[in-house]
């Protein structure tokens, strides 16, 4: 927090607020963007994006790769720093914002902001740190860096934004390198139905809007239909997909990537896809008291298999309360 107010400064001493992009890469991305297309262009999700009608929210960022020729940098980062302050946040907010007056920079990066002054502190209970050791299919964390690193290479975390719209909504955040598959998505879970008229033997079925970030962005939406086929009722569950390069064809693969589309922006001198300087310290004043908790306790990270979903306290953090994570696919 301290480096990025002084940092915030200097650019202050010289430029004015509407002069500075603070770039996000992940705010670039097609998916990413359509979230505020979703939430707010269609009047079947908004009525229904509350604490009455979500059970909790999970936001994967799942990475193959390791620290490779980044090392020394990751080591003195770790995924908090690295990935939750910024990339993870960013989503978050854009899941969990109000509908801004307008869609305008200022308007949008005003919702963003009261998002991430709602975050409640974290209990250590509720962080899960890992650091991915080999299995024979690589190097391990450790083989890669200095002496006895502590550094976490996975982090999952379990958070909670205290305001009318997501009171008692859980947002399950998870993001690690090494992992089984590159993927990363956003899942709305709905609640169960109040009551079945099928009855407790048919099973429990939820409705799940889910936003595929990458590979093959687009947006997913579980729904219940019967089974085909005689034997009376019998409940299942249908995905309604749709990605993108299928529904929208060449213009879909043809899209510029993140930095391309940033960079147009800045051209164009629009900032609704940059993050404001309060934005940016308002992030770093809830992560930096969890980083010093590890520091003061000397928390150390979980270890995990090269290829793996991530240590297996992450698993229990949903189980704990009769949840679990979505299928990281490879």
């Amino acid at each position: 927090l301290e480096s990025a107010r002084k940092l915030n400064q200097t650019l202050r001493d010289h430029f004015d607020e509407s002069q500075i992009y603070r770039i996000d890469h992940y705010l670039g991305k097609e998916t990413v963007q359509n979230l505020m297309a979703v939430r707010f262009g269609n009047v079947l999700f908004e009525p229904l994006w509350n604490a009455q009608y979500v059970d909790h929210v999970q936001i994967t960022v799942a990475e193959t790769v390791g620290v490779n020729g980044r090392a020394e940098y990751y080591d003195k980062s770790g995924a908090m720093r690295d990935m939750v302050q910024n990339h993870l946040m960013q989503l978050l907010c854009l899941i969990a914002m109000e509908p801004p007056s307008r869609f305008d920079p200022d308007a949008v990066r005003d919702e963003k902001l009261k998002v991430i002054r709602a975050l409640d502190p974290v209990d250590k209970e509720d962080i899960v740190r890992g650091q991915y050791v080999s299995d024979k299919k690589g190097q391990s964390y450790l083989d890669q860096v200095e002496g006895d690193s502590i550094t976490e290479t996975f982090i999952a975390m379990k958070l909670h934004i205290s305001n009318w719209r997501w009171a008692g909504v859980p947002f399950y955040v998870r993001t690690g390198k090494c992992m089984k598959a590159r993927q990363s998505e956003i899942a709305v879970v709905f609640k169960d139905a109040p009551h079945s008229i099928f009855g407790q033997k048919l099973g429990r079925h939820r409705n799940i809007l889910t936003i595929r970030l990458q590979p093959n962005e687009g947006i997913n939406l579980g729904v219940t239909i019967k089974e085909p086929g005689p034997g009376g009722m019998r409940l299942v569950d249908v995905p309604l997909d749709m990605t993108f390069k299928d529904a929208l064809g060449p213009d879909a693969e043809e899209a510029p990537d993140a930095y391309e589309r940033l960079v147009m922006d800045v051209i164009r001198g629009n900032q609704t896809l940059f993050m404001r300087g309060d934005e940016v310290e308002a992030a770093w004043a809830w992560t930096d008291p969890i980083i010093e908790g590890w520091t003061e306790r000397g928390d150390k990270p979980k270890p995990y298999d090269i290829g793996s979903t991530g240590p297996e306290d992450a698993a229990v953090l949903m189980h704990r309360e009769g949840r679990k994570w979505r299928e990281i696919k490879a």
